[in-house]
Protein backbone atom coordinates (compact mmCIF):
# COMPACT_ATOMS: atom_id res chain seq x y z
CA UNK A 1 0.00 0.00 0.00
CA UNK A 2 1.40 3.04 -0.89
CA UNK A 3 -0.20 6.15 1.33
CA UNK A 4 2.94 8.72 0.39
CA UNK A 5 5.44 7.29 3.00
CA UNK A 6 8.37 6.35 0.42
CA UNK A 7 11.63 7.55 0.77
CA UNK A 8 10.75 9.67 3.99
CA UNK A 9 13.28 9.82 6.74
CA UNK A 10 11.48 8.79 10.25
CA UNK A 11 12.86 8.81 13.97
CA UNK A 12 11.21 6.67 15.88
CA UNK A 13 12.52 6.87 19.89
CA UNK A 14 12.44 3.39 21.89
CA UNK A 15 12.35 1.58 18.64
CA UNK A 16 14.56 -1.11 19.40
CA UNK A 17 11.83 -2.81 20.89
CA UNK A 18 7.89 -3.54 22.14
CA UNK A 19 5.27 -1.12 20.47
CA UNK A 20 8.61 0.86 18.76
CA UNK A 21 9.92 -1.90 16.94
CA UNK A 22 6.07 -2.63 15.40
CA UNK A 23 6.04 0.85 14.81
CA UNK A 24 9.98 0.82 12.85
CA UNK A 25 8.11 -2.48 10.99
CA UNK A 26 5.10 -0.76 9.68
CA UNK A 27 6.93 2.47 8.45
CA UNK A 28 9.59 0.18 6.77
CA UNK A 29 6.93 -1.60 5.04
CA UNK A 30 5.41 1.63 3.67
CA UNK A 31 8.66 2.57 2.03
CA UNK A 32 10.04 4.89 4.85
CA UNK A 33 13.57 5.43 5.77
CA UNK A 34 13.51 4.59 9.22
CA UNK A 35 16.14 5.50 12.53
CA UNK A 36 15.79 4.06 15.36
CA UNK A 37 16.73 5.09 18.92
CA UNK A 38 17.02 3.86 22.09
CA UNK A 39 19.58 3.43 24.76
CA UNK A 40 19.98 -0.34 24.12
CA UNK A 41 20.80 -1.82 20.80
CA UNK A 42 17.97 -4.48 19.36
CA UNK A 43 18.38 -7.87 20.25
CA UNK A 44 18.38 -9.07 16.41
CA UNK A 45 20.44 -5.92 14.32
CA UNK A 46 20.86 -7.52 11.58
CA UNK A 47 17.37 -9.04 10.84
CA UNK A 48 15.69 -8.16 7.59
CA UNK A 49 13.81 -4.74 7.34
CA UNK A 50 15.49 -3.67 10.67
CA UNK A 51 16.04 -0.02 11.15
CA UNK A 52 19.09 2.00 11.28
CA UNK A 53 20.21 2.61 14.77
CA UNK A 54 21.64 5.00 16.98
CA UNK A 55 22.11 4.98 20.77
CA UNK A 56 21.27 7.87 22.44
CA UNK A 57 19.59 8.95 25.83
CA UNK A 58 16.50 11.11 24.60
CA UNK A 59 16.48 12.91 28.53
CA UNK A 60 20.01 14.35 27.27
CA UNK A 61 19.41 17.72 25.22
CA UNK A 62 22.82 17.82 23.71
CA UNK A 63 22.50 14.06 22.80
CA UNK A 64 19.20 14.99 21.24
CA UNK A 65 21.01 17.56 19.00
CA UNK A 66 23.53 15.24 18.06
CA UNK A 67 21.59 12.75 16.80
CA UNK A 68 19.66 14.75 14.90
CA UNK A 69 22.49 16.66 13.38
CA UNK A 70 23.78 12.95 12.16
CA UNK A 71 20.55 11.89 10.91
CA UNK A 72 20.66 15.28 8.96
CA UNK A 73 24.38 14.62 8.03
CA UNK A 74 23.29 11.49 6.59
CA UNK A 75 20.11 11.14 5.30
CA UNK A 76 19.47 15.14 3.82
CA UNK A 77 16.34 15.37 5.99
CA UNK A 78 14.21 14.41 8.62
CA UNK A 79 10.40 13.86 7.96
CA UNK A 80 8.94 12.58 10.77
CA UNK A 81 9.59 12.04 14.60
CA UNK A 82 7.45 8.99 16.62
CA UNK A 83 8.15 9.99 20.19
CA UNK A 84 7.64 6.10 21.62
CA UNK A 85 10.31 5.90 24.43
CA UNK A 86 8.77 5.80 27.56
CA UNK A 87 6.96 3.55 30.18
CA UNK A 88 6.95 3.26 34.17
CA UNK A 89 7.29 0.08 36.70
CA UNK A 90 4.88 -0.59 38.93
CA UNK A 91 4.99 1.47 42.09
CA UNK A 92 2.21 2.64 44.36
CA UNK A 93 2.27 6.90 44.51
CA UNK A 94 3.00 6.81 48.47
CA UNK A 95 5.88 3.98 48.20
CA UNK A 96 7.77 5.67 45.40
CA UNK A 97 10.10 8.93 46.57
CA UNK A 98 10.24 11.90 44.51
CA UNK A 99 13.20 11.14 42.67
CA UNK A 100 11.02 8.27 40.98
CA UNK A 101 8.53 10.31 40.11
CA UNK A 102 10.97 12.79 38.69
CA UNK A 103 12.63 10.19 36.49
CA UNK A 104 8.93 8.68 35.11
CA UNK A 105 8.22 12.67 34.01
CA UNK A 106 11.02 13.33 32.88
CA UNK A 107 10.95 10.43 30.55
CA UNK A 108 7.62 10.58 29.24
CA UNK A 109 6.80 14.51 29.15
CA UNK A 110 10.19 16.15 29.11
CA UNK A 111 12.03 14.13 26.52
CA UNK A 112 9.24 13.98 24.21
CA UNK A 113 9.33 17.73 24.30
CA UNK A 114 13.44 17.81 24.02
CA UNK A 115 12.80 15.46 20.96
CA UNK A 116 10.09 17.35 19.37
CA UNK A 117 12.13 20.56 19.53
CA UNK A 118 15.23 19.30 17.91
CA UNK A 119 13.10 17.54 15.38
CA UNK A 120 11.17 20.78 14.44
CA UNK A 121 13.99 23.22 13.75
CA UNK A 122 14.95 20.83 11.14
CA UNK A 123 11.42 20.32 10.01
CA UNK A 124 10.44 24.35 9.44
CA UNK A 125 13.06 24.45 7.49
CA UNK A 126 11.72 22.05 4.79
CA UNK A 127 9.72 23.19 1.90
CA UNK A 128 7.32 19.77 3.07
CA UNK A 129 7.90 20.56 6.61
CA UNK A 130 7.23 17.73 8.64
CA UNK A 131 5.06 15.64 10.72
CA UNK A 132 5.19 14.39 14.73
CA UNK A 133 3.60 11.35 16.47
CA UNK A 134 3.74 11.09 20.13
CA UNK A 135 2.29 7.79 21.87
CA UNK A 136 0.23 8.59 24.44
CA UNK A 137 -1.64 6.05 26.64
CA UNK A 138 -5.00 5.60 28.10
CA UNK A 139 -3.45 5.87 31.33
CA UNK A 140 -3.84 10.15 30.85
CA UNK A 141 -7.28 9.85 30.47
CA UNK A 142 -8.20 7.70 33.03
CA UNK A 143 -7.02 6.66 36.95
CA UNK A 144 -3.74 4.84 37.11
CA UNK A 145 -3.42 3.13 39.79
CA UNK A 146 0.05 1.99 40.41
CA UNK A 147 1.57 4.31 37.80
CA UNK A 148 -0.37 7.69 39.00
CA UNK A 149 3.20 9.28 37.95
CA UNK A 150 3.57 8.03 33.78
CA UNK A 151 -0.65 8.67 33.81
CA UNK A 152 -0.46 12.25 34.95
CA UNK A 153 2.59 12.65 32.54
CA UNK A 154 0.41 10.68 29.56
CA UNK A 155 -2.25 13.29 29.98
CA UNK A 156 0.50 16.17 29.91
CA UNK A 157 2.32 15.04 26.89
CA UNK A 158 -1.40 15.11 25.04
CA UNK A 159 -2.22 18.66 26.46
CA UNK A 160 1.76 19.54 25.26
CA UNK A 161 0.87 17.79 21.57
CA UNK A 162 -2.05 20.60 21.25
CA UNK A 163 -0.02 23.42 22.21
CA UNK A 164 2.67 22.42 19.87
CA UNK A 165 0.28 21.68 17.39
CA UNK A 166 -0.58 25.58 17.38
CA UNK A 167 2.54 26.81 17.61
CA UNK A 168 4.63 25.26 15.03
CA UNK A 169 1.79 25.47 12.51
CA UNK A 170 1.42 24.71 9.64
CA UNK A 171 5.34 23.62 8.70
CA UNK A 172 4.96 20.67 11.37
CA UNK A 173 1.92 18.86 12.04
CA UNK A 174 1.66 16.94 15.75
CA UNK A 175 -0.66 14.50 17.04
CA UNK A 176 -0.34 11.83 19.76
CA UNK A 177 -2.26 8.34 19.12
CA UNK A 178 -3.70 6.81 22.54
CA UNK A 179 -2.99 3.61 23.22
CA UNK A 180 -4.54 1.05 25.18
CA UNK A 181 -3.16 -2.11 26.47
CA UNK A 182 -0.31 -3.80 23.79
CA UNK A 183 0.74 -7.22 23.74
CA UNK A 184 4.65 -7.60 23.49
CA UNK A 185 7.39 -9.62 24.30
CA UNK A 186 6.99 -7.69 27.70
CA UNK A 187 3.73 -8.37 28.79
CA UNK A 188 3.96 -10.88 31.18
CA UNK A 189 5.48 -8.66 33.05
CA UNK A 190 2.95 -6.58 33.67
CA UNK A 191 -0.22 -9.16 33.29
CA UNK A 192 1.19 -12.50 34.34
CA UNK A 193 1.21 -15.56 32.31
CA UNK A 194 -1.15 -16.07 28.87
CA UNK A 195 -3.69 -16.58 30.77
CA UNK A 196 -3.80 -13.56 32.59
CA UNK A 197 -2.91 -12.07 29.45
CA UNK A 198 -5.70 -13.52 27.43
CA UNK A 199 -8.23 -12.56 30.42
CA UNK A 200 -7.51 -8.92 29.91
CA UNK A 201 -7.84 -9.26 26.14
CA UNK A 202 -11.38 -10.38 27.11
CA UNK A 203 -12.01 -7.29 28.79
CA UNK A 204 -11.33 -5.30 25.41
CA UNK A 205 -14.73 -5.22 23.17
CA UNK A 206 -12.65 -6.29 20.16
CA UNK A 207 -11.91 -9.29 22.23
CA UNK A 208 -7.96 -8.62 22.19
CA UNK A 209 -5.58 -6.39 23.31
CA UNK A 210 -3.31 -4.71 20.60
CA UNK A 211 -0.19 -5.68 19.19
CA UNK A 212 2.33 -3.28 17.81
CA UNK A 213 1.23 -3.22 14.53
CA UNK A 214 -1.98 -1.56 14.95
CA UNK A 215 -0.26 1.31 16.92
CA UNK A 216 1.98 0.90 14.19
CA UNK A 217 -0.67 1.53 11.39
CA UNK A 218 -2.37 4.36 13.40
CA UNK A 219 1.20 6.20 13.51
CA UNK A 220 1.85 5.76 9.72
CA UNK A 221 -1.34 7.47 8.68
CA UNK A 222 -0.83 10.24 11.06
CA UNK A 223 2.57 10.80 9.12
CA UNK A 224 1.09 10.33 5.78
CA UNK A 225 -0.19 12.89 3.72
CA UNK A 226 -3.46 11.62 4.06
CA UNK A 227 -3.60 13.13 7.58
CA UNK A 228 -2.32 15.99 6.04
CA UNK A 229 -4.78 18.67 7.77
CA UNK A 230 -4.89 17.02 11.15
CA UNK A 231 -3.22 18.70 13.72
CA UNK A 232 -3.59 18.87 17.51
CA UNK A 233 -5.08 15.64 17.71
CA UNK A 234 -5.46 12.49 19.62
CA UNK A 235 -6.38 9.14 18.10
CA UNK A 236 -7.62 6.27 20.25
CA UNK A 237 -6.55 2.93 19.53
CA UNK A 238 -7.45 1.13 22.51
CA UNK A 239 -10.09 -1.72 20.93
CA UNK A 240 -13.54 -0.04 22.41
CA UNK A 241 -11.86 0.55 26.13
CA UNK A 242 -12.82 -0.58 29.06
CA UNK A 243 -16.13 -2.17 29.92
CA UNK A 244 -17.38 0.03 32.85
CA UNK A 245 -17.07 -2.13 36.09
CA UNK A 246 -20.83 -1.53 37.21
CA UNK A 247 -22.13 -3.59 34.01
CA UNK A 248 -20.91 -6.57 35.35
CA UNK A 249 -21.96 -5.35 38.99
CA UNK A 250 -25.50 -4.60 38.69
CA UNK A 251 -27.93 -7.01 39.03
CA UNK A 252 -30.59 -5.44 36.30
CA UNK A 253 -30.07 -8.43 33.68
CA UNK A 254 -30.44 -10.82 36.41
CA UNK A 255 -33.52 -9.75 37.70
CA UNK A 256 -34.70 -9.12 33.95
CA UNK A 257 -34.10 -12.68 33.51
CA UNK A 258 -35.98 -14.18 36.10
CA UNK A 259 -39.16 -12.05 35.37
CA UNK A 260 -39.28 -13.53 31.97
CA UNK A 261 -38.53 -17.04 33.19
Amino acid sequence: MDIGLGGRVVLVTGGARGVGAGICSVLDALGATVVACARRAPDDPDRAGAPDFVSCDVRDPDAVAEMVAGIVARHGRLDGLVNNAGGSPFALAADAGARFHSKIVELNLLAPLIVAQAAQSVMREQPDGGAIVNVSSVSGHRPSPGTAGYGAAKAGLDNLTGSLAIEWAPAVRINSVVAGPVQTELSELHYGDAEGIAAVGRTIPMGRMAVPDDIGNAVAFLLSPLAGYITGSTITVHGGGERPAFLDAANTNTASERKTS
